[in-house]
């Protein structure tokens, strides 16, 4: 009897010897994922933040302005005018919905009922 107890105690410092053991190495897999992740993030949003800086250097006003002059007969632009633009008296707004009649009320009278 005593030997089985040691047999099963045995058996079961080998079975958590190896659960350890592959908890230990999976935990180290994925602290190298994350620290894949985390470079991979950094790097992109170093490449986030140079993009930015190249639309902001290319969206310069006297940069487009310049295209603009150069290109002005192949690209046949014309300069903005006042009247180009409507006015606000010329938009067409939807009219106001009218809220539900939520408790009608009959009306009692000489009128006479449909027929």
């Amino acid at each position: 009897m005593r030997a089985l107890a040691y047999l099963l105690t045995f058996l079961a410092v080998i079975g958590l010897g190896f659960w350890a053991y592959s908890e230990n190495y999976a935990t180290q897999q994925a602290l190298k994922d994350v620290s894949r992740l985390n470079s991979e993030i950094a790097d992109l949003r170093e490449a986030l933040s140079i993009q930015r800086a190249e639309w902001a250097y290319l969206n310069r006003p006297d940069r487009l302005r310049e295209l603009s002059t150069i290109n002005f007969d192949r690209l046949g632009l014309l300069p903005l005018e006042p009247e180009q633009f409507g006015q606000a008296s010329q938009v067409s707004y939807p009219a106001p919905k009218l809220p539900e009649i939520s408790q009608p009320v009959d009306v009692i009278g000489d009128q006479e009922p449909f027929p």
